[in-house]
């Protein structure tokens, strides 16, 4: 598993729309995501997910999410370079009912 956390020096704004977007066009198939929560910090936003490989991360980014916030009108993503990412070791993960979407 894959454990990653990105910091976005970004208004939480951003977040509420590039994630209803997504939801909107893919709805829920991104392959290998495990989880994802996206939460508003004091100086912009945080998504927290885990993934089932590197693999799946670094494709689901490539091919759907920087596309996404390329296109949308008005936004303006930080280059990736500039995103604050940690990963982390995932040792536990327990999700009692599936298809969950908030």
């Amino acid at each position: 598993m894959y454990g990653v956390v990105t910091s976005f020096p970004a208004p939480v704004e951003m977040y509420d729309r590039i994630h209803a977007e997504m939801l909107r066009r893919v709805g829920m198939s991104f392959d290998g995501l495990l989880v994802h929560i996206g939460r508003a910090t004091t100086d912009g936003f945080q998504t927290l997910e885990v993934w089932e490989s590197k693999e799946h991360y670094d494709r689901a980014n490539t091919e759907i999410v920087f596309p996404l916030m390329r296109e949308l009108p008005g936004e303006q993503p930080p280059a990736s370079t500039e995103l604050a990412t940690e990963t982390f070791d995932v040792h536990g993960l327990v999700i009692p009912n599936g298809n969950i979407v908030i």
